[in-house]
This record gives C-alpha cells, sequence and structure tokens, in this order.
C-alpha cells in the first residue's frame, strides 16, 4: 500500500466519518427542535414528498457521480460534458415534479401538497448544478472540504428551518430546511471547487460514462424500491400502528447506521479505483474495509442488540418498548449488510455497473421472497426476513464477485465469521446482563456496555483476533498522522 495514498485514504475516512458523527448530532437536534415546534401533520405532508424527491434524485444523479470517480482519465471537456447533463436532468426532474404536484395532490387528499410539491422541484435543479463539483472533490480526494460544506449545509439549513417555526411557518418550515441545505451545498461545492464548466462539446466523448450510470440507476431504483416493500406489507396488512412500531424502531437502528456507513464510500470508491489495476494492493484494501467496516460498526451494533430494551425506553421512551423485538432484527440486518458493503465499492471501483444491475435484481427477488413469507408469521416475521435477506446476499455476493473479478474469497469469508463469532458474543453477554439486572434505563445500559467491552478485550486472547486489532490501530494511527 502507498503510504501517501494510505494515508489520504485514512485521513479521508476520519474527516467523512468526523462530518458524518455532527451531522447526525443535528439530526437528532432536528427532531428533537422540530418535533415540539411542528405537528405530526407537517411531518407526514413532508415525508410524501420525500418518497418522491428519493425517486427522482437517483436519475438526477444518473451515477455520473460514481462514474466520474472511478475513470481512470477524466478530461475538463468530459467533465464540462457530464456538468451539463446533470444539470439538465435535474430541470427535467423539475418540470415532472411541479406537474406531478395535482395528481400527488389527488392521492393523498391534502390540498397542502400542491405548493409544497412545486417550490421543493427546484431542489432537482440546484443538486444537478451540484453534482459534478461534488465529483471532482471526491476524485480529487478532498474530504476535509466535503467534510466541511456538509457540517456548514446542514447546520445552515436547520438553523433557518428553526427560525421559520418559532415564526409560525408551519411546515414550510421543513421546505425551508430542504431548500437551504441544497443551496449551501451548490454554493459551498462551487467556491471549493473554483472551476466554471464551458459549453457542451460533442467533441468529448461521454458515452461509456453514461453506460456505466445507467447501470448505476437500474441497480440503485432496485435497491429504493426493495427497501419499501417491507413498509408497504406492514401498513397494508397491519395497520398505521404497528407501521409507527415498526418504522420508528427501523429508522432508529437501519438508518442510522447507514449514514455512518455510507458516506466510507466517498472515500473507498476513490482510493479503490486508483488502484483497480493493482491487484494485490486492491485486495488489500478490500480485506481491510470489510474488517473496518466489521469490527467499528459490528461491536456498537451487537451492543444495542443486547441493549434494546435499555435503548428502546432511553430514545424513545416507555411508550416504545414492543419496537426492541424488531430493533433486535434490525441490527442483525444492518451486520450482515454491513458485511457485503464491501462488494458495492468493489463493483463501482472496478466499473463493473452491469454486473451490479443483475446482481441487484437477484437481491431484490431474495428480499422479497423473505419478506412475503415473513408476514405470515406477523411482523416479527417480517423483521426476520428483513434479516435474513442480507444474511444469504452477503453469501451470495462473495461468490457473484469471485466469477467476474478476482477477490480475496479466502480472507473475506473467514474476516467476516471471526467478527460474527466476536459481535454474536458481545450480544449474548449484553443481553444477558440486561435481562438479570432489575434496576434504571441507564444503568443497565451502562453495565451491559461495560460487560460487553469485557467480552470484547476477552477475544483478545485469540492470536487472529490480536492481528485484527492491530490492524484497526494501525488505521486510527494513519488517520491521525499529518503527512510530512
Amino acid at each position: 500500500m502507498s503510504p501517501s495514498l494510505g494515508r489520504s485514504a485514512a485521513r479521508g475516512a476520519m474527516f467523512t466519518l468526523g462530518a458524518q458523527g455532527v451531522k447526525i448530532l443535528l439530526q437528532l437536534l432536528s427532531v428533537v427542535t422540530l418535533s415540539r415546534l411542528l405537528t405530526p401533520h407537517d411531518y407526514g405532508l413532508m415525508a410524501v414528498v420525500l418518497v418522491i424527491i428519493g425517486v427522482g434524485e437517483i436519475f438526477r444523479d444518473f451515477g455520473l457521480t460514481s462514474a466520474s470517480v472511478q475513470a481512470s482519465e477524466l478530461s475538463s471537456g468530459q467533465r464540462d460534458n457530464l456538468f451539463w447533463i446533470n444539470t439538465g436532468i435535474g430541470v427535467v426532474l423539475a418540470i415532472v415534479m411541479f406537474v406531478l404536484a395535482w395528481p400527488v395532490q389527488a392521492f393523498m387528499h391534502s390540498p397542502e401538497l400542491v405548493p409544497i410539491v412545486r417550490v421543493l422541484s427546484v431542489t432537482f435543479v440546484l443538486n444537478g448544478l451540484t453534482t459534478q463539483y461534488r465529483a471532482q472533490l471526491m476524485r480529487a480526494l478532498r474530504f476535509r472540504a466535503m467534510a466541511v460544506i456538509d457540517i456548514v449545509a446542514v447546520t445552515v439549513a436547520l438553523g433557518s428551518a428553526i427560525v421559520a417555526a418559532l415564526l409560525g411557518a408551519g411546515y414550510w418550515a421543513l421546505v425551508l430546511q430542504q431548500i437551504v441545505s441544497c443551496l449551501a451545498l451548490l454554493l459551498g461545492a462551487v467556491a471549493t471547487g473554483r472551476w466554471l464548466p464551458h459549453r457542451y462539446s460533442r467533441q468529448y466523448e461521454i458515452r461509456s460514462f453514461v453506460r456505466f450510470g445507467w447501470n448505476l440507476v437500474g441497480a440503485n431504483l432496485l435497491s429504493y424500491g426493495g427497501k419499501q416493500v417491507d413498509t408497504l406489507i406492514v401498513a397494508g396488512r397491519f395497520g398505521t400502528t404497528p407501521l409507527g412500531l415498526y418504522n420508528r424502531s427501523y429508522q432508529l437502528i437501519m438508518t442510522t447506521f447507514s449514514q455512518i456507513r455510507s458516506p466510507l464510500s466517498n472515500v473507498a470508491i476513490p482510493v479503490m479505483s486508483r488502484v483497480q489495476r493493482d491487484e494485490e494492493r486492491f485486495n488489500t484494501y478490500v480485506v481491510a474495509g470489510q474488517i473496518a467496516l466489521g469490527y467499528g460498526l459490528g461491536i456498537p451494533i451487537a451492543l444495542v442488540a443486547g441493549l434494546a430494551d435499555p435503548v428502546v425506553q432511553i430514545m424513545l421512551g416507555s411508550q416504545w418498548t414492543q419496537a426492541a423485538p424488531y430493533m433486535r432484527f434490525f441490527c442483525g440486518a444492518t451486520l450482515m449488510s454491513t458485511l457485503a458493503f464491501v462488494g458495492y465499492w468493489v463493483y463501482v471501483s472496478r466499473g463493473l455497473g452491469s454486473q451490479l444491475f443483475r446482481y441487484s435484481l437477484v437481491e431484490l427477488a431474495i428480499r422479497v421472497v423473505c419478506i412475503v413469507v415473513g408476514s405470515f408469521f406477523g411482523m416479527l416475521g417480517v423483521a426476520a426476513g428483513v434479516f435474513v435477506e442480507p444474511l444469504l446476499s452477503w453469501s451470495l455476493s462473495i461468490y457473484w464477485l469471485s466469477r467476474i473479478t478476482p477477490i480475496p474469497v479466502k480472507a473475506l469469508w473467514l474476516g467476516g465469521f471471526r467478527i460474527l463469532g466476536l459481535t454474536g458474543v458481545v450480544t449474548a453477554v449484553s443481553w444477558l446482563t440486561a435481562s438479570s439486572i432489575h434496576a434504571g434505563a441507564w444503568l443497565t445500559l451502562l453495565t451491559g456496555i461495560g460487560v460487553g467491552a469485557v467480552a470484547v478485550a476477552a477475544f483478545l486472547i485469540v492470536p487472529v483476533y490480536r492481528r485484527d486489532a492491530r490492524e484497526l490501530v494501525s488505521f486510527i494511527r494513519l488517520m491521525l498522522r499529518r503527512d510530512r
């Protein structure tokens, strides 16, 4: 591993994770503050619109961020052309969303949705303008700049929303928050990127980028659609109150850890793309990525799974105690999907967009089958189906990748099983501790964390776990080391 590139990767991970940590804290502050100033109806209106925006954002990016980042060479002319394509897609989506305002209102029977949908359609234009600026920052490994931009955007947007809510703006405070965030991201990226696009020119070929991006669009649409299957089934079969329990526990676990995990792609994909022709170095990154993600996120996930009851009482309140069993299944699903996440890095960094699309089709089919079958056993069955799908997909992902590109199969299997062994024990001992203590939620939580930490330390007796620990410590030191 090149020391310079290694330091860039590790320090990029530090900046990215640090920024994401701040963003998560700001999001929690947003929930605590704005939920006291706005009504559930306000949030419900915004939730409907955000579902539409979520689908549109997949088309707006068109996979061209990843396409430009992973390309071994990218001329200034190609960059300019990609900028205008993303901007054009954003304009088209804004027009489509503006027109869809009336059908959405008719479907939901909420007249307030018409102005909300139309105003928020501008976010597609703003994000379209931002896309290639963000891609160039990623390509240049300027992770510190991206971290600062993200934090400033979230902070300014939250402040605007709080002021608007205090002035009685209602759901318009949430609308303002979205627009200010997009605008701040655009201004920050333009100021940091320091380049202005020239006009579109056919002289610069970008068909390969578009083909790569289209496959990513298909894969991301399948992934997004698959994530909605369980919500639709729970809503249709069990009603809104059970759906509230299910969604709240889902958001608390899977969404939170996903927000920690996903931004690391901004670091991993550019770095792995640079070494994709060096098989030995590439495989080193793949194995190191699984170990870092598996232990770094796996141990906290295991603790939450074992201590789900006090976690629910502290985070959600005693009225949400029925959410604890769902949380345990979602913790298992999050851990398994984390182990498989490095496979996505391999697909994108090696330019395997079409193969990723085909794999996503199979993965979606597995998810639908698991959730539908689980639904016959009640809501816990649905949650169990959500867990079983990544359990199967992790195994399939390693096999699938090994058939199309060289990967360190044995190292990934062994590393994954070591992580599962440790996290399984941590979950068990923390759960037994919580079950045997009849005290307050905070005391139970702290005691369970302490016992779980002792269990982790006990694994260091085993040489292979000491080796994994040394790799993690080396990675942390690399993050903190400055270039000389």
